[in-house]
């Protein structure tokens, strides 16, 4: 490992830890060294604040002169809710910039590096980028599609099933698993479950982590279904949307949005699930967590529409050909046509499997 790859790496680091505080923006870390001593450290704590670069520079002072500069993200190079770091950095006097990864976002790709370059300022790039890009698989997604990058995530026993034909669920995983699936929850923007989940179990939908964060809460209810009295309406824990398709009941909607969530509309008797992602990216909600069941997991997986499978699996067989997975539908008719997945990843959790993997690129 050489110098730039120790210096990038803690500048990894010094990022990794604002996982979910920071959405819509990305994860960045900077470090700044000068006559090989670290001056100045930084990370982008949440939207508003001054981004990774503008901390560590306020850390070195004068000490940024002539020093060397570690990004693990382009410096910006626009007035958004903070002003350009690029500009910043050629006024504190640095020397050279090492950069990880370019801004995705094609439209202002590159041009935080000219502003550096035109300066006088020599600029290395590429160092730890594949890791750089893939802390920031959120916000590269986002900044591109405008719509959330969806995580399904499921617990099932080894032989798939997510409750036994009496629909008794509780609970398949150990406490380590739902404990880990509370800090995924802490780092999405928003959680989705169906209708008839909420009928069914009367979710709260919350993260049950000291300081944790709740993530917006997102119903599919086609019909308007859902109770007056769920959790997700009258505990108050957490922002709640309801999403249904375009004949809806005004009277119940209504009463809904007095007890103060939002009900969106989408084309259809059903709920389109494209308006509901468009919808939820205009309102700069980046990440979407979807703990469906079987028929909400299968819609988006058959519309393409999904990202990341995060599923955990439990030492236990259920049985029964009327208990329900968490993949029900059609389903495919060859095995030319499954669904291929991709980076299969496996971590043990307690007595459990963690099951990480990636949908295909072409998906949505």
């Amino acid at each position: 490992m050489n110098m730039h790859e120790l210096y990038m790496k803690l500048a990894l680091e010094n990022a990794k830890g604002t996982k979910g505080q920071t959405t819509p923006n990305p994860q960045v870390g900077s470090v700044i060294v000068n006559d090989g001593r670290i001056v100045g450290i930084g990370a982008h704590l949440k939207p508003g604040e001054p981004h990774a670069e503008i901390h560590a520079l306020r850390m070195a002072g004068e000490q940024a002169k002539g020093a060397t500069i570690y990004v693990t993200l382009e410096p910006c190079s626009h007035h958004g809710r903070t002003g350009p770091c690029a500009e910043a950095i050629v006024a504190a006097g640095i020397k050279k910039v090492v950069i990880a990864a370019m801004d995705p976002n094609p439209l202002v790709a590159g041009r935080g590096v000219k502003i550096l370059q035109d300066a006088g300022i020599e600029v290395i790039q590429g160092i730890c980028e594949a890791e750089s890009v893939k802390m920031n698989e959120v916000f590269n997604h986002y900044i591109v599609n405008k719509r959330p990058f969806v995580t399904l995530k499921s617990a099932t026993t080894l032989d798939g099933k997510i409750a036994t034909h009496e629909a008794h669920s509780k609970w398949i995983t150990s406490e380590q698993a739902r404990e880990d699936v509370h800090r995924i929850r802490h780092e999405s923007a928003a959680i989705l479950v169906g209708v008839g989940t909420v009928i069914h179990d009367d979710p709260q939908l919350n993260t049950r982590l000291p300081e944790g964060r709740n993530p917006v809460r997102v119903v599919v209810d086609s019909h308007l279904r859902i109770p007056l009295n769920a959790r997700v309406l009258t505990d108050g824990q957490a922002p709640t949307w309801i999403f249904t398709g375009s004949e809806t009941n005004e009277k119940k909607r209504q009463e809904i949005e007095d007890m103060g969530a939002k009900v969106f509309a989408t084309d259809g008797q059903r709920v389109n699930l494209e308006q509901m992602l468009d919808i939820l990216g205009r309102h700069e909600l980046s990440s979407l967590l979807v703990e469906g069941g079987g028929e909400v997991n299968a819609s988006f997986v058959s519309q393409g529409l999904a990202n990341k499978l995060v599923l955990y699996l439990a030492p236990k067989l259920v049985g029964g050909k009327e208990a329900p997975t968490f993949l029900e539908g059609l389903g495919a008719v060859t095995m030319d046509a499954a669904t291929q997945l991709s980076d299969l990843t496996v971590e043990q959790i307690g007595p459990d499997l963690k099951l990480t993997a990636y949908f295909p690129k072409s998906m949505k």
